[in-house]
């Protein structure tokens, strides 16, 4: 191990302290999360009710392809959130392992990726380019709180986790191709 891989320490909630089957997170992962998420609620309701300065293509796209498309998105996202949460933080095991089952199985991160699908979803509703702008950045977020957590899960799992890498994709449940 590097002497960069040794000095990356998890944080933990208080409220989940002394839990040895936890990896942690960045200690800015809270914080950022809320912050883009107020950001993005302040831009899309401004783009999508008040200025529609982005949102010309919900005038060529029908409402009937637009609401079933939006709320698959969140029924979808809402399913990888709420299952992958469940998984980790009420289930405490044992002996610590790498969580493999139930949407683990499909994709590494699902509580990230049902949130990133969060704010998609709610683009797609209004079809607002600013929104989709902010899911980049979003996207970009995640991506790097995901990749300090699986340094975490290395050093922490070790071969366990590399293995889980090499099988399970890292956001898109499927695809592997581009994904570490």
């Amino acid at each position: 191990m590097t002497e960069k891989e040794e000095k990356i320490k998890g944080h933990t909630r208080g409220k989940h302290k002394g839990r040895e089957d936890l990896a942690g997170e960045n200690k800015f992962t809270d914080i950022g999360q809320l912050i883009l998420l107020f950001i993005f609620v302040v831009v899309w309701i401004l783009d999508s009710f008040v200025f529609e300065f982005s949102t010309f293509l919900s005038e060529s796209i029908p409402i009937y392809v637009t609401i079933p498309i939006g709320v698959i998105v969140l029924v979808i996202s809402g399913v990888f959130a709420f299952t992958g949460l469940r998984k980790v933080f009420k289930e405490v095991r044992e002996k610590p392992g790498v969580v493999t089952s139930g949407v683990f199985a499909y994709c590494r991160h699902p509580v990230y990726f049902g949130s990133i699908l969060l704010f998609v979803g709610f683009s797609i509703l209004a079809w607002s380019l600013l929104a989709f702008g902010l899911c980049v950045v979003i996207i970009i977020f995640y991506e790097y709180v995901a990749t300090y957590e699986e340094k975490l899960l290395v050093k922490q799992f070790g071969q366990e986790y590399s293995d889980y890498q090499k099988k399970v994709s890292k956001w898109i449940p499927g695809l592997k191709s581009f994904q570490k």
